[in-house]
């Protein structure tokens, strides 16, 4: 999850947003913002594709199979 939110605040930085400013265009708090980009919060798949629509990313899932 650091890695992810290490890219998102990079992106984020690049387009000349701050965390408010993303905050507000995805619906996204403040807070979360920042725990993700920490790498101290493990968003849901639904509130990390609002973080990061605005900044031109795209959440894709895949499915991994393990044998036991």
């Amino acid at each position: 999850m650091e890695n992810l939110g290490k890219q998102i605040s990079e992106r984020r930085k690049k387009l000349g947003l701050s965390q408010e400013d993303l905050a507000e265009i995805s619906g996204v708090s403040p807070r979360t913002i920042n725990s993700v980009e920490l790498g101290k919060a493990n968003p849901s798949i639904n509130v990390l594709s609002k973080m990061v629509k605005p900044l031109g990313f795209v959440v894709t899932l895949s499915e991994r199979v393990t044998h036991e």
